[in-house]
C-alpha cells in the first residue's frame, strides 16, 4: 500500500480499499481526515507509548488478533484476557481489547475449543475483536503501571526504583516506584494502602513493626519478590507488591528488611487501567477522533473468597 495525497487528506490505497487513515500527513499544511481510527492505528499509538522494545526479552506483547485495517469504535480495558472480559466485551460492542497480561505468554501448541484459551481466540475471531496486551513494556513505562501505583498512592519526589534506561524523551524508565510521604506509622499508612486499592477478594498482607514510622516507600505492582535486591539497596521504609512467597518474604524480614505490604497481583496492576483510558480518550479528543473506551468491571482475580482461619495447631 501507499499514501496519496488527496486535497487536504491523506488516504492509504491498497489493492483492498481507499480509505482515510488516522494518521497526520508528514508533507507541511496536511492534516488527517478520519474520523475513527483502526486497529493498527491504536497499534501504532500504544507502540509509541509503550515501546515493545523495552519489554523484557521473555515477554509477549503486541496485537494477538485482529485485522491491522479494522475500525474501531469501542475500546475495553482489561488486565487480563480473561472468557468473562470477552463475553463483557461482546455485550458492549467493543471492537479491540487492550490488556495488560498477554493470553499466550508460554505458548500453546492446541487451540481447540476444549481449552479457555482456544474459546477465547475462537470468539475473538467470530466476532473481529482484535486483542492487544502491553504487559512488561507496560510496568517499565515512565507514565506506565509502577507509576500508576505510585501516583494513586500519592507519593511525592517519585523515582524508579530499578532503572532500565531512558525512553525517546530522555526520562527514566524501569520496574518499580520509590517516593515519600510524610511520616506515618506503618498500621495507619497499611491502611491507606487498602483504602486505595481496588476492591477484591484477597486484601492485604502487611509485615513488620506496625508501629514503625514510614517515610519512603517503594511499589513494584504484580509480582515482587524478584525486586528485593533493588528494595534492600533503596532507601524505603516500606515495600508494597504482590504474590510474595512464604520463604522469600520472611527471609528478607529476618535479614533485617524494610516493612512488607502484600496486596494483589490484580489490584496492584489494575491501577494504571483508568490511566490509559484517560491517555487513550485524550488522544482521541486531540485528533478528533469518534471512539469509546471503557475499564472493565470485572474483578478478574482467581479467587472469590477470602476467609480468616480460625483453627489452632496445637
Amino acid at each position: 500500500p501507499s499514501i496519496l495525497v488527496v486535497g487536504n487528506s491523506c488516504v492509504l490505497v491498497s489493492e483492498w480499499d481507499i480509505r482515510p487513515i488516522g494518521v497526520t500527513c508528514q508533507s507541511p499544511g496536511y492534516t488527517k481526515a478520519m474520523t475513527k481510527w483502526n486497529v493498527g492505528d491504536v497499534r501504532s499509538l500504544m507502540n509509541q507509548w509503550y515501546p515493545p522494545e523495552s519489554a523484557h526479552g521473555w515477554d509477549k506483547v503486541g496485537l494477538i488478533t485482529g485485522a491491522p485495517q479494522a475500525q474501531v469504535d469501542r475500546i475495553l480495558l482489561a488486565l487480563d484476557p480473561t472468557q468473562a472480559v470477552v463475553e463483557e466485551a461482546l455485550q458492549w460492542g467493543a471492537n479491540m481489547i487492550i490488556t495488560h497480561h498477554p493470553l499466550l505468554l508460554r505458548g500453546a501448541s492446541f487451540l481447540n475449543q476444549e481449552s479457555a484459551k482456544g474459546r477465547i481466540i475462537s470468539a475473538l475471531n467470530r466476532h473481529e475483536i482484535a486483542l492487544f496486551n502491553a504487559h512488561t513494556n507496560g510496568d517499565v513505562a515512565q507514565d506506565g503501571v509502577a507509576q500508576a501505583c505510585a501516583q494513586a498512592l500519592e507519593l511525592s519526589d517519585i523515582e524508579v526504583l530499578s532503572p532500565e534506561g531512558v525512553n525517546a524523551d530522555g526520562q527514566a524508565i524501569g520496574l518499580g516506584r520509590i517516593g515519600s510521604i510524610k511520616p506515618t506509622p506503618l498500621r495507619e499508612f497499611a491502611y491507606t494502602v487498602a483504602r486505595v486499592m481496588p476492591k477484591g477478594p484477597t486484601g492485604l498482607l502487611v509485615g513488620g513493626d506496625l508501629d514503625g514510622v514510614v517515610r519512603r516507600v517503594a511499589v513494584s505492582p504484580g509480582a515482587g519478590d524478584s525486586m528485593f535486591d533493588a528494595v534492600r539497596a533503596s532507601d524505603a521504609d516500606v515495600f508494597i507488591t504482590a504474590d510474595l512467597r512464604h520463604h522469600p518474604a520472611s527471609e528478607f524480614l529476618e535479614d533485617g528488611g524494610c516493612s512488607l505490604i502484600c496486596a494483589s497481583h490484580w489490584a496492584t496492576e489494575s491501577l494504571w487501567l483508568p490511566v490509559l483510558a484517560q491517555k487513550l480518550r485524550e488522544e482521541a479528543r486531540r485528533l478528533a477522533i469518534t471512539c469509546e473506551v471503557k475499564v472493565s468491571t470485572i474483578v478478574t482475580e482467581p479467587w472469590s473468597l477470602h476467609l480468616d482461619t480460625e483453627g489452632s495447631y496445637l
